[in-house]
């Protein structure tokens, strides 16, 4: 028996305790970021992913179901220990002459009978979160990703919205001043003190903006909200090829993580099944019995129990696990066509916005050439202030309004990789069939 009871402890556990910490923070500067490096500043969207997947809170708690998931698969993947039992009768009165004693020793034969689905359901489970566990890690680099679009293209709008900003202010001093001497009639230049009060608003809103998604990628990368993340510019527009996408859009099931998760999820419960069914058999047990009454009188033998399924034999797990697998199975097919269709709509939207880039562009030359006329006009004193600048405004904004459109171009093409998971590394793929 100390053997015995030895040999079961040497496996054991033992507990250690692990505090909470009694402060937290973020990071407040780049340079205590994991993978910092000062000579990559100001830093592209490549690099900007790569400290997001060293860096990113979130990211650090959601790896830690991967080690929860590989301790549940041990678990669900163990066989069931043989079951040993005994007792002892002392005499306390009649004819015997010895103490008593029972003992048996039995092994659950249903437990092993499931125990192969059992397993093949926790491995599948275990992969599934490795497969969530990639896709969060995808859709957080496309949020990054993202925001390095925004964040760039908005620093160009707001730097041409300062300008056009410059611009009517210092037209709207001059006219205060005229006011205050009472040579202008406020009444007739209303609509130019508009347009600079329009134009500060917008300025103030896309600042707003800016400082937002600022903060956003801070977050991204763990730091506080002030500090500041230098990034490249200017982007460019890369051609999209529509036919690739579709293409990739074919074999999404095979490359895109949430899908895999999903496949794999849906295997797991195919196996759960399985074992359900497995499990309406009665619950068997094998053993060994040995006994000694209180006259040396010694038995032994094999011992077998089951239970009568009479009431119980599986039938609510049975239902449980073909529901849901019917679940799965639904979730994976609306998935897979909302995600094909989600690529139809963004191909038809970035189409749409090329050809307002197309229409945008000529408009613009146009404008820049009269604002050039313009500015020379009134350099020259043949050309009035106000309307010189209504010209260099009109201008800025058909710039603001091209770049907008580029930001959304771009915005869309990054969108389309994250949903079709181009990019995403090779090794992603299972061998998996989908349902």
């Amino acid at each position: 028996m100390a053997v015995l009871a030895g040999a079961c402890l040497v496996g054991c556990a033992t507990y250690q305790a692990k505090p909470l910490p009694e402060q937290a923070a973020s990071a407040s500067s780049l340079s205590q970021l994991r993978g910092y490096d000062a000579a990559t500043q100001p830093y592209d969207a490549a690099a900007i992913e790569r400290l997001v997947l060293l860096n990113n809170p979130d990211l650090k708690s959601a790896r830690a179901r991967h080690q929860a998931a590989q301790a549940q698969r041990q678990q669900d993947s163990v066989l069931p220990n043989p079951v040993v039992g005994g007792n002892i009768g002392y005499l306390l009165s009649g004819a015997g002459d010895a103490t008593a004693w029972t003992a048996s020793i039995s092994q659950d034969i249903t437990s092993l009978i499931t125990l192969k689905p059992r397993r093949e359901a926790a491995k599948a489970n275990a992969d599934e979160v490795d497969a969530s566990l990639l896709w969060e890690e995808w859709q957080t680099l496309g949020k990054a990703r993202l925001l390095v679009i925004d964040i760039v293209e908005g620093q160009r709008q707001v730097e041409l919205q300062q300008q056009a900003l410059d611009l009517l202010a210092q037209r709207e001093s001059r006219i205060t001043q005229a006011i205050g001497t009472g040579n202008v009639d406020r009444v007739t230049v209303a609509s130019d003190l508009s347009a600079a009060a329009d134009a500060r608003t917008t300025l103030h809103d896309r600042q707003r903006r800016q400082l937002d998604q600022q903060q956003q990628l801070a977050a991204l990368l763990g730091l506080k909200p002030d500090v500041s993340v230098p990034l490249a510019g200017p982007l460019a527009l890369a051609d999209l090829d529509a036919g690739s996408i579709r293409r990739e859009a074919d074999s999404i099931s095979r490359r895109r993580p949430d899908l895999v998760a999903l496949q794999l999820g849906y295997h797991a419960q195919e196996a759960t099944l399985r074992a359900a069914v497995l499990a309406q058999f009665p619950p068997l047990s094998i053993g060994y019995d040995a006994s000694q009454d209180n006259s040396r009188v010694r038995n032994g033998g094999p011992a077998v129990s089951f239970a009568l399924p009479i009431f119980d034999h599986n039938q609510g797990n049975v239902a449980i696990a073909k529901a849901t697998r019917e679940q799965l199975h639904q979730e994976y097919t609306v998935r897979m066509a909302t995600s094909r269709d989600e690529v139809d709509a963004l191909l038809d939207q970035y189409t749409q916005l090329q050809q307002q880039r197309q229409s945008l562009a000529p408009a613009l030359a146009d404008a820049t050439r009269a604002s050039a006329q313009a500015r020379r006009a009134w350099q020259d004193g043949l050309l009035d202030m106000r309307n010189y600048v209504d010209l260099e405004v009109a201008a800025l904004n058909r710039q603001i309004a091209l770049t907008a459109d580029e930001q959304a171009m771009l915005d869309q093409q990054a969108a389309l990789e994250l949903l079709v998971g181009r990019g995403m590394p090779t090794s992603l793929e299972q061998d998996v069939i989908a349902p």
